[in-house]
């Protein structure tokens, strides 16, 4: 998932859009950009994959001149990309997963457009948008014809002439923020992004919205029109804890989904709860304060420098990352039980490697391992996570108690079946702990607090908003 920033004002926007930009570094790893929109465009864009946004954009905004701009971190495509459409020349950056992509492109190029930014994944998302935008008979028409014809999803931030336009995607998945304060008008994906720079939020823009961001204030150019289904992952694992959707703080909600674990956890004991640094921390916290026992911290993360493991393309980075970040202490662990709170477990590689063997290794007398979210059991079919079914340890699981692949996993998905019990058993002595339960589906839609219908839970259940 790609973060999103900009900002219009009445004044030079350079600064607060590298800071505003920058909060958004926990969401890629690969590119970062910026184009900032005064008597002409001015744009950058670097790899980021070996270094952080900060210091490769610090000297740049420096020499960036304009009241408008958009600034992207991205997990997989360069951008924001420039194009001079019929409509007058924009920029533009986006967050999601177009899941008909090549087929869109293949269209396009059919028809006679051409594309000048092409990898070995195929098409720059973001000019593949900016293409499908161009198509229509104004830019408004354009947002709202790309959005029909795009499977998955897709928000945006376009700068133009006329300001910023800031559309969501028609599920209401990735959430977009509108802020203010004196003399300028922001949009973010993380609300985290405003605190600092003293800007508030004043609306959540809606499922299939798209609102225009001038120096005068905000305009809503397109109605809602779509059935929110926000991605539940957000409050869970991507989002930043200073965060809110929807209104909803992502730090209180990981409380909540600890106090649920540890709600269900009257039958062991243990000496020490802590969680898998960075995002496992308030799960555990929250587990502590249900349970009474000591949040501790057995690993701690080096954060100089190291990624999210989760978010960069190749296993071996991850790996790596995953390695490196955690470093254990010995005098803490040595002879405790101790349960281990973690936002979900995806592949079960990194767990099972880095994290649970580093706790055997010194001296951990029990280890019961708590993820903040039921099994995944499906690719994301929304953003860019996991791409397959191999890389889950759930259909690991599936494939060895069945001896073969499977494609109708139900049984698997009711928490109280027999299959479910036995691919729960097979992870936990895969990863090698003393005890291992999920969260319940229903706990964790009851600790974010939003009605069922309107959460994404596709990669939980299968089933597509």
């Amino acid at each position: 998932m790609s973060g999103l920033f900009g900002v219009v004002s009445k004044n030079n926007c350079a600064q607060t859009l590298f800071y505003g930009t920058d909060y958004h570094s926990h969401l890629g790893t690969e590119y970062g950009g910026m184009a900032v929109l005064g008597e002409e465009f001015a744009r950058y864009i670097h790899d980021i994959s070996q270094s952080q946004f900060k210091s490769k954009f610090f000297e740049d905004y420096k020499h960036l001149r304009g009241n408008k701009g958009i600034g992207v971190v991205s997990d997989c495509d360069e951008q924001p990309i420039y194009l001079n459409s019929k409509f007058g020349p924009f920029c533009l950056v986006t967050t999601g997963l177009i899941e008909n992509k090549d087929k869109l492109a293949k269209k396009l190029l059919s028809e006679g457009i051409s594309f000048s930014e092409v990898s070995r994944e195929g098409v720059n998302t973001p000019e593949l948008v900016a293409k499908l935008i161009s198509q229509g008979d104004d830019l408004l028409d354009g947002i709202e014809k790309m959005f029909k014809a795009i499977e998955g999803s897709c928000s945006l931030l376009l700068l133009n002439q006329k300001g910023i336009y800031a559309a969501r995607d028609r599920l209401g998945y990735t959430p977009l923020v509108v802020g203010k304060k004196e003399g300028l008008w922001a949009v973010t994906s993380e609300t985290s992004a405003f605190a600092n720079l003293g800007i508030e939020p004043v609306k959540n823009i809606e499922a299939g919205e798209v609102v225009l961001l001038r120096e005068d204030g905000m305009e809503e150019r397109g109605e809602p029109g779509g059935n929110k289904q926000v991605c539940a992952f957000l409050w869970i694992y991507t989002g930043f804890p200073a965060s809110s959707y929807e209104g909803i703080n992502v730090e209180v909600v990981r409380e909540r989904c600890g106090r649920s674990l540890a709600g269900r956890d009257k039958d062991i004991e243990v000496d020490v709860v802590s969680g898998v640094p960075d995002s496992g921390t308030a799960h555990a916290l929250g587990y502590a304060m249900e349970s009474g026992k000591p949040f501790r911290r057995p690993l701690i993360k080096y954060t100089g420098g190291y990624a999210r493991s989760y978010t960069p393309p190749s296993q071996e980075m991850r790996d790596l990352i995953a390695k490196m970040k955690l470093i254990p202490i010995r005098e803490i662990i040595e002879g405790n039980r101790i349960v281990v709170c973690e936002d979900s477990i995806v592949r079960g590689t990194q767990l099972k490697n880095f994290t649970i063997r580093k706790l055997w290794d010194c001296g951990a007398r029990e280890i019961h391992v708590r993820p903040a979210c039921p099994p995944l059991m499906f690719p994301c079919k929304f953003c860019l996570s996991t791409r397959s079914n191999e890389e889950l340890i759930t259909r690991r699981a599936i494939k060895e108690l069945e001896g073969r692949d499977v494609e109708d996993v139900s049984e698997y998905l009711d928490d109280n079946s027999e299959k479910y019990k036995d691919m729960i058993d097979w992870i936990g002595k895969n990863l090698g702990v003393t005890t291992l339960r999920y969260q319940k589906i229903d706990d964790m839609v009851k600790a974010i607090g939003l009605p069922r219908n309107k959460l994404c839970l596709y990669c939980w259940n299968g089933q597509e908003p």
